[in-house]
Parts: C-alpha cells; sequence; structure tokens
C-alpha cells in the first residue's frame, strides 16, 4: 500500500523495518475527486500531503478573482500550503484535485514526532525543501527575465509529463500568462 512514497524516500534515505512501520503509522490516506479542494485559502493547513496517484494543484486568487498557479504535484511529489502548515495560521494558498487523486497526509503533530523519533527525515524533509527553494528561485528568476516564449519551454524541458496530463489554462495561469498567448506561442513552435 506504502510503495510508492517509501520507495521516494528511500532514493534519498535509508530507513530501517521499524522506522518504515513508525512513519506509515503516522499518514492517513485520503482520496479526493476531481476538482476537490485538500485545502482552502483561510483554512489552516493541518497537512503535508504525498501525492500517491492523481494530479494537484496550489494556486492563489488575486485582487481581480483570477486564479494563478504556483504549483502542480504528481505521483511522487509533496504539496501543501508550508507557512500555514508550519505556522498553524490561515492559508493563503488553496489547493485542490485536477484528477481523481490519492494523498497520504501526515499532520503536523505526527511530522513533528517523527523528526524527533527518526531524526533521518530531517535530512530527507531538508533535501525536499532545498530543491523546492531551488525551483522557486528559478520560477522568479525567469517570471523576471525570460519571455513567454522561454518560460513555456523551460517549462516543456523541465515538466514533459504535464503536457497531456494538464488543460491549456492551467499551464497558461502557471506560466502567467493568458491561454490564448499559450495557444499562440504553441502554434508558433509547430512551424
Amino acid at each position: 500500500m506504502y510503495e510508492r512514497i517509501l520507495e521516494s524516500i528511500g532514493r534519498r534515505i535509508e530507513l530501517t523495518e521499524d522506522e518504515q512501520q513508525y512513519f506509515t503509522s503516522l499518514l492517513q490516506v485520503r482520496t479526493v475527486r476531481k476538482r476537490q479542494f485538500l485545502l482552502q485559502e483561510g483554512d489552516v493547513c493541518r497537512y503535508e500531503y504525498f501525492v500517491n496517484k492523481g494530479c494537484l494543484r496550489a494556486y492563489v486568487v488575486d485582487a481581480k478573482g483570477v486564479e494563478r498557479v504556483l504549483q502542480f504535484a504528481i505521483e511522487d511529489w509533496w504539496i501543501g500550503d508550508m507557512q500555514s502548515f508550519i505556522d498553524q495560521k490561515p492559508a493563503r494558498l488553496a489547493i485542490d484535485a485536477l484528477e481523481d487523486s490519492e494523498v497520504y497526509c501526515i499532520d503536523k503533530a505526527g511530522w513533528t514526532a517523527l523528526l524527533e523519533r527518526v531524526p533521518k527525515f530531517e535530512r530527507f524533509f531538508r533535501m525536499l525543501l532545498e530543491r523546492a527553494f531551488i525551483t522557486l528561485q528559478e520560477r522568479v528568476t525567469s517570471a523576471l527575465s525570460a519571455t513567454a516564449e522561454e518560460r513555456y519551454g523551460q517549462f516543456q524541458e523541465r515538466y514533459p509529463q504535464f503536457e497531456q496530463r494538464l488543460p491549456q489554462h492551467q499551464i497558461a495561469s502557471y506560466l502567467g500568462i493568458t491561454p490564448e498567448s499559450l495557444s499562440r506561442i504553441r502554434k508558433q513552435r509547430m512551424k
């Protein structure tokens, strides 16, 4: 049942059988239907989520009511509102399913207990956060200095698996452009 998450963790740290059992005892399994929320803006993020199957997105809604996608998460990825989760304050992000999905959830108390009882998980989560920070830094740099065409090319190169799974308007939102602009860029690339 927990093969994917244990395999994912095993690529970064080595766990004993007892540590694996303790970790999985802290997890809850949740199925999420397409368009169903895991987290709504203003609620406190009680869990960090590991995607076992499906596709989710984290986004904000701007002052004009436009959704701005910050992150997609597919199988083997983690997603949550880290600021809300750590501080236990209202979330700024909303997280919903773009496909029927199954996630493993770990709550704040379980996460804290895990880090205390199995210190190598501190290394595991540090490695995830380092990778997330680097990705965020690259994304901000790209948003500030790259053209829409360059950002789309970077997206295709970095996340080839998303092109077939995501609607065009979701990709456009992630890139910070309109769906019409993305359509034009795609047509130009086909020439």
